[in-house]
């Protein structure tokens, strides 16, 4: 499978479930059956959501007499062979994980480390389209030297599957990652609280289609932040082009939590086929800008406070890449609405504490 047949394959395919946020190691195959129910009755499948990832704990904690890899008899009894062929036969796609070490971060499983031809062919007999590889029990080993080892035992395995560098941003995977993988973690595990937002913005420059800078799962439903804190974090991620990978139990989603996930204006600035990553434009102590391009001569504008109180933010035009003079229509992505008035010069909106303001400007006709 070479580079460019991957990277096409994959270019837009970035919405995802997985299931460590929510549900650690406690899962089993029916959850996951579930889950790709879930999906299709939430509408969730129709808006990009379309794998189905099993994270850690899925497997045995010893290998077969072959080698391989044994599902846990206690929670997957069907194989995840019989597992990807349902989630297949709802149009979906199943991911599943390991580890480029000798164990999983849980110490539940074997890892891959030595094992990568067997375990990237094991995964394709079974039907696998995605692969989130991590980064525990690697004896010291630099993952510059580890990862690409997967990289060519999944183009020999004859299917395509994307591949999830989950390094934690150890050794600065932006900058190596585009040849071995479809997306690289640029931060530690994320955790469902206001202050993790914006690690990822200072690899903007590596991401591109094909290969996406990762700032861990969403926590959007899982309950540690308000309302506007996960519009801001789903925001963040969506400006940023990074992969929405949804953690929470979409089977029992909120209101709001669908409201949130479900924002196709906004997942639509996430899967902008032009690929390129927003950048904080402007930071003046407690509030942010964030802007980037879009196709179609359009910008995408993210307003970010930060701080403990109301406050008035402004997006200057010479800060995002507007002539001053340019008159822009402006839409509204989470009102859903474009205003009436028409911009020229900046542009300013009041925002609640921790709330934001995510919008699309285009040249007014």
């Amino acid at each position: 499978m070479k580079r460019k047949k991957l990277g096409q394959y994959l270019r837009k395919k970035k919405c995802r479930w997985n299931s460590w946020n929510h549900f650690y190691c406690g899962i089993n195959e029916q959850i996951i059956r579930e889950t790709a129910d879930a999906l299709i009755s939430t509408g969730l499948s129709k808006l990009g959501y379309q794998y189905v990832n099993i994270d850690d704990c899925w497997a045995e904690e010893n290998r077969d007499a072959s080698g391989s890899f044994v599902p846990k008899k206690s929670t997957f009894p069907s194989g995840i062979k019989a597992l990807a062929d349902y989630v297949h036969s709802k149009g979906l796609k199943l991911g599943i994980y390991s580890d480029a070490g000798h164990k999983t971060c849980s110490e539940k499983m074997p890892g891959s480390l030595g094992h990568e031809e067997h375990d990237a062919k094991t995964f394709a007999e079974w039907g696998i389209d995605y692969l989130k590889y991590d980064n525990c029990f690697n004896d010291g080993i630099k993952p510059i030297v580890r990862y690409p080892v997967m990289t060519k035992a999944l183009a020999k395995a004859g299917r395509p599957i994307f591949f999830s560098l989950c390094e934690w941003g150890d050794m600065h995977p932006a900058t190596w990652g585009f040849p071995v993988g479809n997306s690289w973690r640029t931060t530690n595990d994320i955790t469902d609280n206001w202050q993790r937002a914006d690690q990822n913005e200072r690899w903007a420059d590596y991401a591109k289609p094909g290969g996406w800078n990762d700032p861990d799962m969403l926590e959007v439903g899982n309950g540690g932040m308000t309302k506007d804190e996960y519009v801001t974090h789903f925001s963040i991620w969506a400006i940023s082009k990074a992969p929405l990978l949804v953690g929470c139990d979409v089977r029992n989603m909120s209101k709001d939590t669908k409201e949130i996930l479900t924002n196709e204006e906004v997942i639509a600035v996430n899967q902008d086929p032009l690929g390129v990553q927003a950048k904080k434009v402007r930071m003046e102590g407690d509030w942010e800008v964030w802007a980037g391009p879009l196709t179609g001569c359009r910008i995408a504008l993210l307003l970010v406070n930060r701080g403990p109180d109301r406050h008035n933010i402004t997006a200057q035009w010479d800060d995002i890449g507007l002539d001053l003079k340019a008159v822009m229509e402006v839409r509204d992505l989470w009102e859903h609405k474009t205003l009436e008035q028409k911009f020229v010069g900046n542009l300013t909106a009041t925002l609640e504490t921790h709330g934001s303001k995510m919008y699309v400007l285009k040249p007014a006709p």
